[in-house]
């Protein structure tokens, strides 16, 4: 699957946003045929601040030093016209192999059985270099046909030659098994980068989504 860069020339403001529900299984999310974004990364790779930044809000989502507190599939209503989803993060040493097969188990079925998933924004830490465990999944989401996109989260972390260079890197590893890259974003929890252009990016994607119902 090949994924281009894209541009939108809507302006999505979030101007509601509300948590509605925690499920441990697929079957327990919301009944609902409106669009879903899922949110996804390693452990700690700042999911919760991501979700926060975009909606202008301190506390919508929980944040927590310690990796491996999502562990449910968590829906955040937004504009009350599509869902921002937070699936658990995965790759945590510390979590028994049992709770992380679980872990990958609920968000495998996640994408597989909700029909009224747009789109996939995996999360990586800009710092690191590319992991086995965030290439696999994502080429596990090529496979599966399942439109995503790379967020590089923390950019604030790093000077701008430093991130230039990491991102060559990643950009490199990934070329060696795509055409090529998927659509990237460069994100900053603190200073609010990369907002405008995540939530532009939503609204273009939920016009695409419209017109093929």
């Amino acid at each position: 699957m090949v994924q281009k860069a894209i541009s939108s020339s809507g302006i999505m403001r979030v101007t509601k946003s509300e948590f509605t529900t925690s499920s441990a299984k697929v079957e327990q999310c919301p009944d609902t045929e409106l669009p879903e974004f899922a949110f996804i990364g390693r452990s700690n790779v700042g999911k919760s601040s991501l979700t926060n930044m975009l909606c202008d809000r301190k506390n919508l989502a929980k944040t927590s030093g310690s990796p491996g507190k999502t562990k449910l599939i968590n829906h955040f209503l937004i504009n009350d016209n599509w869902y921002l989803v937070d699936l658990p993060g995965f790759g945590y040493a510390k979590v028994s192999k049992k709770d992380r097969a679980s872990f990958m188990r609920l968000i495998y079925d996640y994408f597989e059985k909700r029909l009224n998933m747009v789109s996939a924004f995996v999360l990586v830490d800009c710092r690191v270099e590319p992991q086995k465990i965030d290439l696999d999944f994502m080429e596990w989401l090529g496979g599966k046909g399942i439109p995503f996109s790379v967020v590089f989260t923390k950019i604030d972390k790093l000077s701008s030659t430093e991130l230039k260079k990491n991102l060559a890197a990643y950009k490199k590893k990934m070329l060696e098994s795509w055409e090529e890259t998927p659509q990237f974003f460069l994100t900053s929890a603190s200073s609010s980068h990369g907002q405008q252009e995540v939530l532009n990016y939503i609204e273009y994607c939920m016009g695409i989504w419209e017109e093929s119902k």
